[in-house]
């Protein structure tokens, strides 16, 4: 296969599986949390993540260059930290090596994020796209960074983990698919929506099941009170 038919098919891939990815993730948040289709449905996003990022590789390393492939890495690490935290529920359960290697590429591609995005500005107002990724995901890597050196006590915290990371997965699949087809927006409103969005909608829903946990506790604690003083 030449080069063209190598990018060509490494596109229709890419595009097929994304575009499942963008259809199946709602599914997993409809679904009941832990059940079995909300499970089924993000094995499927995430894997269709995974077939993303690897055409990606492919895709840049032909014609699209390094912002492409950079973006896509930063997707699929969303994505597969979401998914990776389900092993990590307990202090016993500590990152491992491919935890480290993960975040170590997403600090060092989240600063190449932030430089070619202030080099942009130079020339362009779309560097403030770069840095804003960039930042994002030097943030993100330095939470699990803390989250991995000293384990998080609140026990709920893998669920925030997973949940944020997964929406915001699905943020990054929701701005492709905004990029390429909605070209009546300007370029800047195309690649910054759906994260301004997207960004205010799990912050509510955080806040909603946070609020969730705390009554669950306090009526758990309440019971327990109850049953201890019948004892007595």
């Amino acid at each position: 296969m030449d080069k063209v038919s190598v990018f060509a098919v490494s596109l229709a891939i890419h595009i097929f599986f994304g575009s499942i990815a963008l259809f199946v993730a709602p599914m997993a948040m409809l679904t009941r949390k832990g059940g079995l289709w909300h499970r089924r449905w993000g094995k499927i996003f995430f894997w269709s993540m995974a077939v993303v990022a690897t055409t990606a590789v492919v895709i840049s390393l032909i014609r699209s260059g390094l912002f492409f492939l950079i973006v896509a890495l930063f997707s699929f690490y969303l994505a597969f930290t979401g998914y990776r935290v389900l092993s990590r529920k307990t202090a016993r359960q500590r990152a491992g090596k491919i935890d480290w290697l993960a975040v170590a590429m997403m600090l060092a591609g989240s600063v190449a994020l932030i430089a070619y995005g202030v080099y942009l500005t130079l020339t362009s107002s779309f560097g403030t796209v770069a840095i804003v990724f960039g930042a994002i995901g030097f943030f993100l890597a330095g939470a699990d960074t803390r989250a991995f050196l000293n384990h998080p006590t609140d026990k709920q915290a893998w669920w925030y983990t997973h949940m944020t990371r997964m929406l915001a997965a699905y943020i990054a699949t929701v701005t492709a698919f905004s990029v390429v087809n909605f070209q009546f927006l300007p370029s800047m409103v195309r690649w910054l929506w759906a994260t301004a969005v997207g960004t205010l909608g799990i912050i509510i829903w955080t806040r909603h099941y946070r609020k969730k946990f705390n009554r669950s506790d306090v009526q758990k604690n309440a019971s327990s009170l109850r049953s201890g003083s019948k004892s007595v």
